[in-house]
């Protein structure tokens, strides 16, 4: 194993990680630092961290039998995830490629990681989503919508399908879900054994480190037991109220992002030798002649990108394009031509 590797930015346009590339305008950054002043520094976390899950619950449209928790980021829930779910002989089933914080809780966790390749096309194999469940009979299922790093939505007849064939849970992650068309909240409803896992990181808080978990209450209630005390600092949890609280600026970034990604989409399928991948997400999947190249030439002229090559075989020669601001994405674009030679 090897530890997450995070690339060195300084004086690059940062387009590696899917973050929300705007700031927040100056007047509200005042008014937040204001805000954050008053915190009280010298007093653990307390009840401000059920105003912040209310507050989410409401945002999210939570149904009324279910309950909500918070982490220290969606790394934190899935680590905790994996220790609820750890007893003799479990297994964590997972579309690959796929986010890589799924196996690497399962494998530190000492829990078996089955790993399920897509389509060619990154669509899922619904047979042998399935064949897996049946073998392993899974405790815990991820399914990433949109998926990490392919940027899809994945088929919704598939998804229950697998939904209703797994014996444990299944986490329904939508850490992308500012950018994406659909949802899976209805779905909480439906199936009692379905969980809900989203960020406030995509939503322009990368920095802050907030991820929550949606289900049945009886559900939270268990996983819950897990969770470290304090969590939460009192920054990030203010900060994450305030920005609620602004929602409609945050709205406002997410519908730049999703029409610079269309643009994108047009001007990629224009470049000869270059396959954009869709996306629901803030980020495009592209394949290259060379990815290695690429990143390479992107990265000399001051433009950060991901080569994502080296994560599994169906992702020969592909880099991952973060949507920047629309003066990035000129950018990003020119060195990108400029790469491609």
């Amino acid at each position: 194993m090897h530890g997450y590797a995070v690339q060195p930015s300084a004086g690059m346009i940062k387009l590696d990680t899917m973050e929300n590339p705007f700031r927040l305008p100056e007047a509200l950054r005042t008014a937040l630092g204001e805000r954050l002043a008053q915190v009280a520094l010298n007093r653990y976390p307390a009840e401000r961290g059920d105003v912040l899950r209310a507050a989410l619950a409401r945002h999210a449209g939570m149904p009324d039998n279910c309950d909500i928790m918070l982490g220290n980021g969606s790394d934190e829930l899935i680590t905790m995830l994996s220790m609820a779910c750890d007893v003799a002989g479990s297994t964590v089933v997972a579309p690959l490629p796929g986010f890589v914080m799924y196996e690497m809780s399962a494998k530190l966790q000492g829990i078996k990681f089955i790993g399920v390749p897509t389509t060619a096309d990154f669509e899922l194999d619904l047979p042998a989503m399935l064949a897996a469940v049946r073998e392993h009979q899974p405790a815990l299922v991820y399914i990433a919508y949109p998926n990490n790093p392919t940027a899809n939505l994945w088929d919704d007849a598939a998804i229950d399908a697998i939904i209703e064939a797994t014996p444990g849970l299944v986490v329904m992650d939508e850490a992308y879900q500012p950018f994406a068309s659909r949802d899976s909240m209805s779905r909480l409803k439906r199936f009692e054994h379905v969980l809900l896992m989203r960020t406030m990181s995509k939503f322009g808080l990368a920095g802050v480190r907030i991820g929550y978990l949606i289900g049945r209450r009886e559900l939270i209630a268990e996983v819950n037991k897990i969770r470290p005390p304090f969590n939460v600092s009192v920054l990030n949890c203010e900060t994450a109220l305030f920005a609620l609280e602004h929602a409609d600026e945050y709205a406002r970034q997410a519908a730049i992002i999703r029409s610079e990604r269309d643009k994108l989409q047009v001007l990629l399928r224009e470049l000869p030798g270059v396959r954009p991948y869709p996306s629901e997400a803030n980020m495009i999947m592209v394949r290259v002649p060379d990815s290695q190249r690429v990143f390479e030439g992107m990265r000399a002229r001051r433009v950060l990108v991901k080569n994502i090559a080296g994560m599994h075989p169906l992702l020969a020669n592909v880099v991952r394009l973060t949507i920047g601001t629309p003066e990035e994405n000129v950018l990003m674009m020119q060195a990108l031509k400029e790469s491609l030679g």
